[in-house]
């Protein structure tokens, strides 16, 4: 019997080492399969601000017309939800189903709840108004934390001026009270989330071009700020697993590591935020300019 040379050998075992290789690599997109962005609705001023309810129907802002809008993931559609709205900006759940959000009229935050009651959480910090709350993120336990850049409104009857002494990052604990500063050394934080364990929090630096990573602690301060990347973002979300979703031109993701991963181009001058959404939270529902978008992803949102 004639043996097979060490040359055909060699092809077979890296013919083999790349079949494998080929099998356990994972996809090279995000995406689903076969799935492309659709425009889901537009006709608004500027969309901002997306959270979803626990039935996957996502809340979000169009701030110039100073309302919150509701889109049915079941049927597609958009009807508004409350307007007045306080000039919403960026909002999130807590987990009694009430949407807090960033009531940038008065520079308040303000907790709505599902009868459309609003309650002011945070009028202000140090006995001064805040600049104009931006975005918020709510840890387990009910604390939240709230970024505070200044982006002057043609709407304020308040000097335009900024109010604090600097764009900050601020926690209020569980309980309510006033708000402490847990970074001061941000130049425009904007975008922020948190990890579903309670353990990291993402806040970018859209006026400095960061984002940092940071430990949280128990007491609501915060350790190790580490940056993450090389980028800024006006809103931000994460997957399951624990890809960072950072807005601006288009969607641009990053693994928990920090390493850019894709970029979901999106037909809009500005893409301000993201969220996962739908039933099954595997819809990334995109906020950008006068329109909303979506595309289904292979991954889930983080819960």
């Amino acid at each position: 019997m004639k043996l097979p040379s060490l040359a055909v050998c060699a092809v077979s075992l890296t013919l083999a080492l790349s079949l494998h290789a080929a099998e356990s690599a994972p996809p090279a997109t995000l995406a689903a399969p076969g799935a492309k962005l659709e425009r889901l609705a537009t006709g608004f001023s500027f969309t901002e601000g997306p959270s979803a309810d626990r039935d996957g129907n996502v809340y979000f802002t169009d701030q110039p017309n100073d309302r919150i809008v509701r889109w049915d993931a079941t049927s597609n559609t958009t009807s508004d939800w409350l307007k007045p709205s306080g000039r919403a900006n960026g909002t999130f759940f807590d987990r009694q189903g009430n949407l807090l959000a960033c009531a940038d009229e008065e520079n308040q935050l303000w907790r709505i709840s599902t009868d459309k009651k609003a309650t002011v959480l945070v009028k202000d910090a140090g006995g001064k108004l805040l600049n104009g709350p931006n975005d918020l993120w709510i840890r387990p336990d009910g604390g939240l934390y709230f970024t505070d850049p200044l982006y002057k409104r043609p709407y304020w009857k308040r000097d335009p001026a900024m109010q604090q002494d600097g764009q900050h990052l601020y926690f209020l604990p569980p309980q309510g009270g006033v708000p402490a500063r847990v970074d001061t050394a941000l130049k425009q934080p904007n975008g922020i989330i948190g990890t579903p364990d309670g353990q990291t929090l993402y806040v970018a630096d859209l006026g400095d071009s960061k984002t940092y990573a940071y430990r949280i602690q128990p007491d609501g301060s915060l350790t190790d700020r580490k940056l993450f990347c090389e980028m800024g973002s006006d809103g931000m979300t994460l997957d399951a697993e624990g890809n960072v979703y950072l807005t601006g031109k288009g969607v641009t993701v990053f693994d928990r590591t920090g390493k850019q991963l894709e970029n979901f181009p999106v037909p809009e001058p500005w893409t301000a935020n993201v969220t996962f959404a739908g039933k099954d939270r595997n819809l990334l529902f995109i906020t950008a300019g006068r329109s909303i978008y979506g595309l289904r992803l292979r991954v889930k949102g983080a819960q």
